[in-house]
């Protein structure tokens, strides 16, 4: 399963709050975070590459996410947010991890002082780090949808874009809008260390979309799909299982407390180590095929029931990632049309996540890409799910071309979204009401 279906250990994550850093001085704040910082995770790198090699599992990386910035640094007399964003990136480079989450704000019912400050300062922040990832919530099933700003922040995707055009808009790769954000997510570009959780614990989100579909692919061709999800949830069990044991391994070694294992498939561009090829394997032409939302509903089911089995402490997103430039299988279906921005929004009525890591051309309007945003916020609040919006406007690229990252991020090409107005409807602001289903006190 490691060697020949690329079954790893997608990401350990270090949570850490930074409450105890507040401070009305910014150098104060970034001291402190700093030194909090490199004290817990000085060691998190070498332990996760020691087990590794006790157990011969590849850990793919090693982040650390932290309490939502915009309240740390809300406090100062003279707020530097991209000051405080410098000093997560030097700290993440000190302690080796791949990146950094938590450049964050909740602000599903509106906006605080520091909120505003955070999310105008995103585009220099991530363009002057390398680790720094960015999520902001902006709905939620209790509360609706903020669509000022929804508003907002299609503006400082297209900002943080241009800032980053001499990287193919790489900005804009590490910038997520949420609807019901998890705390414990130990993903980026989402991840953060939530108001609930501990002084810090470590989370895991394990992979294994090329071993779920070795299985199926064993299986005879006439079998149906109850038998097909039965097979699922029996891997997913193994692979949970497999996590599990890491994650507590590595947390003892840390001396921290175990937190949740996030139950994900998550893709690589790597040949076989796609969602999609899952679909192929139950049967579809390609992924976007009539079929595809349903198989990814089946597929999501079963990782969950049989994930749950091998642990007590199940968190994050927990099911089935769709990210356009990290899966080989979609940036093919992409590429060859088969896969189309409507489908993939169906899809993502039923996947863990939403619409993720998709190029669009550079010169779609704002007022678009907020029209995309407040319809997956829709999608999240109504069915009571988590869904997100990781999009790409390329700047000065169009449909036709590509956007080249590399590593896990991949490369994409660039989608042709719908050219009709949404600019009278998403100017009107305010908020979308919360569903009547909230109300259930």
């Amino acid at each position: 399963m490691i060697k020949l279906h690329n079954l790893d250990i997608r990401t350990v994550t270090l949570a850490l709050s930074l409450r105890d850093c507040i401070d009305t001085d910014v150098n104060a704040v970034c001291e402190k975070i700093y030194s909090k910082i490199t004290k817990y995770a000085k060691n998190l790198v070498a332990y996760a590459d020691e087990l590794e090699n006790d157990y011969s599992i590849p850990i793919i990386n090693k982040r650390i996410s932290v309490t939502p910035i915009s309240l740390i640094g809300e406090a100062c007399s003279s707020p530097d947010y991209v000051k405080i964003a410098e000093t997560l990136d030097k700290a993440g480079e000190e302690v080796g991890v791949n990146f950094i989450g938590g450049y964050s704000a909740l602000v599903e019912k509106g906006c605080t002082r520091g909120d505003k400050l955070l999310i105008e300062s995103i585009p220099e922040a991530l363009s002057k780090t390398e680790r720094l990832c960015s999520s902001i919530n902006l709905a939620t099933s209790k509360a609706g949808i903020n669509m000022d700003a929804v508003l907002k922040m299609a503006e400082i995707i297209k900002q943080t874009a241009e800032y980053t055009k001499d990287r193919d808009s790489i900005g804009a790769a590490k910038l997520v809008c949420f609807c019901n954000s998890a705390s414990d997510n130990p993903f980026m570009a989402g991840a953060y260390c939530g108001f609930g959780e501990p002084e810090c614990a470590l989370n895991v989100g394990v992979s294994g979309p090329g071993v779920v579909r070795a299985a199926i692919e064993q299986l005879p061709k006439n079998a149906d799909l109850t038998e097909v999800a039965a097979t699922i949830k029996q891997i997913a069990y193994k692979i949970t299982s497999t996590g599990e044991l890491v994650g507590r391994k590595l947390a003892k070694r840390l001396d921290i407390p175990f937190g949740v294992i996030d139950l994900s498939l998550a893709p690589t561009p790597a040949e076989g180590d796609s969602v999609a090829g899952i679909f192929q394997a139950m049967g579809l032409e390609h992924a976007g095929a009539h079929g595809t939302t349903a198989a990814l509903a089946m597929l999501n089911d079963a990782v969950k029931k049989g994930g749950i089995m091998a642990s007590s402490h199940v968190g994050g997103l927990s099911g089935a990632f769709i990210p356009v430039s990290e899966d080989a299988g979609m940036i093919e279906a992409a590429a060859k049309g088969y896969l189309t921005f409507d489908k993939l929004e169906a899809m993502t009525s039923v996947c863990s996540v939403g619409i993720d890591m998709v190029a669009i051309p550079g010169d779609t309007p704002s007022s678009t890409i907020a029209g995309i945003i407040a319809d997956e916020m829709a999608i999240g609040m109504i069915n009571k799910k988590t869904t997100a919006v990781r999009i790409i406007p390329a700047i000065g690229k169009g449909v036709g071309d590509k956007i080249h990252f590399g590593g896990l991020l991949g490369e994409a090409p660039i989608m042709p979204v719908n050219s009709l107005s949404s600019l009278v409807f998403v100017n009107r602001g305010g908020r979308i009401p919360a569903p009547i289903h909230s109300l259930n006190n």
